[in-house]
């Protein structure tokens, strides 16, 4: 045989026995596998071992109100020993059915699960009643939610926006909302707060009862009930354009300027209603239509360059997914405790990167400090962040959740501890019980419900 025949052949023969060593280590590693893993996981760095498993131990709400507003928080606790996780579930108006939805379904869906497995067990609870969530399970499931971001949080000692990603930005860019019964005390509290160092600024005058001295026709047939409000559509369509007028002449170009038209009004009045602003150069405007309106945007975008937000009272992806692809408006400004909480929102935000959209949430009084925060720590993660709510929270309601985010000079920040970095006074929240929710009823003047 020649020698280069010997060689290959000689290749071959180490080829096949190597093969077979493969095969017969690939079988030591079926029956003694889990030994050799033992083993070299002993001797893996403790960085790279990951965590043990926990499961979750209980789920329940907690209802409190210290200042006011009906909130509910979700706690769950889990099988470590001290660690649990908070989350916003809070739906004012309805805050009693949240607290049956978690205690009474969520505790025993989710009792054994691992804390770690947060889209999965997001998913599983979603389609777990068949139909697709409204209002109160989705409060529920934000709550969920973003306690099991706080646990993962704490688990890995980092603040929640560290596991987003981490920091976009130094702090977070807010509004807040300066109010008054006429434009001119609008534009007065709109100059104390430039001097509080806030540089953008949602102005409202006399809504949404803007029938000032006349009492609703409604009220005086004796028709709706005791505590429905009343909105003349027309008195108040004339008035915003004066108050933006007014507010922009006493408090120069630099101040960003937003107001919300709530969707109270039709459609062709606020088109017709947000063209008349474009010379004051609106931040944005907010929520012109409701959701069964939808198809009222494309008109709205051919009529005017007045950026627009919209989203407030979404629901399902249903609601916003076209609408985002389709460019119908500027900001997505959806309440992160209704949607189903962080894991929804910063796909929100993700697919609004894409379509140059960027983010407005919600964050009225209602919400609680911990979903405050949720927003905050999504803020700091995304890019095309656009603006803030704004939040004052009184001594009450920081006794009652220590380590709430705060606004400084026009900017919040939250507290840099791991998870969400807010926890609660359980004791302390017990004085404050929710009372019944209540609702928002707005009427024309002939008594006809107005659609926020």
């Amino acid at each position: 045989m020649k020698s280069k025949e010997k060689e290959a052949t000689y290749n071959r023969r180490e080829g096949l026995k190597m093969l077979g060593f493969g095969s017969a280590t690939g079988l030591l590693g079926l029956f003694g596998g889990d030994a050799k893993a033992e083993a070299h996981h002993k001797n893996t760095p403790f960085y790279a071992k990951g965590m043990a498993p926990v499961k979750i131990k209980s789920v329940k709400a907690i209802a409190t109100a210290p200042m006011g507003h009906n909130l509910i928080v979700v706690k769950v606790e889990t099988t470590e020993p001290g660690l649990y996780g908070l989350g916003c579930a809070t739906f004012t108006q309805r805050a009693e059915a949240v607290v049956v939805a978690v205690n009474s379904y969520l505790n025993d869906f989710c009792a054994g699960r691992d804390v770690d497995n947060i889209e999965d067990l997001w998913q599983s609870v979603y389609v777990s009643s068949y139909w697709r969530n409204g209002p109160v399970l989705n409060n529920a499931l934000s709550g969920l939610d973003q306690a099991l971001w706080d646990i993962k949080g704490k688990r890995a000692n980092m603040p929640v926006y560290q596991m987003l990603g981490g920091k976009t930005r130094f702090a977070i860019p807010c509004y807040t909302h300066a109010g008054g019964n006429s434009p001119e005390q609008c534009a007065d509290n709109v100059l104390k707060f430039m001097e509080q160092g806030f540089g953008h600024m949602r102005i409202q005058s006399g809504y949404p009862n803007t029938a000032a001295g006349k009492q609703a026709d409604f009220k005086e047939a004796g028709y709706g009930y005791n505590g429905d409000g009343h909105m003349n559509e027309a008195a108040y369509l004339r008035s915003i354009p004066k108050m933006f007028e007014i507010v922009r002449k006493r408090c120069g170009e630099d101040i960003e300027l937003l107001h919300d038209i709530h969707e109270r009004v039709q459609p062709i009045g606020a088109i017709n209603m947000i063209r008349q602003l474009e010379p004051y150069r609106p931040f944005f405007i907010e929520d012109p239509f409701p959701p069964e309106s939808m198809s009222w945007f494309r008109q709205l975008r051919q009529s005017t360059t007045v950026p627009i937000a919209m989203g407030e009272i979404f629901n399902n992806p249903n609601e916003w997914k076209e609408a985002m692809v389709n460019q119908m408006f500027d900001y997505i400004r959806c309440h992160i405790s209704q949607i189903g909480g962080i894991t929804p929102g910063m796909k929100i935000a993700r697919l609004g990167e894409w379509f140059n959209i960027k983010t407005a949430w919600h964050g009225p009084g209602d919400v609680s400090p911990v979903g405050h925060a949720a927003n905050s720590h999504i803020d700091f993660a995304i890019w095309n962040l656009g603006i803030q709510e704004a939040v004052s929270f009184s001594d009450k309601m920081l006794e009652v959740f220590p380590g709430s985010p705060y606004v400084k000079k026009g900017y919040m920040y939250v507290n840099e501890a791991p998870g969400l970095g807010v926890d609660i006074n359980e004791k302390l929240a017990a004085n404050y019980p929710v009372k019944k929710g209540s609702n928002w009823q707005i009427r024309s003047n002939d008594g006809t419900i107005m659609r926020p």
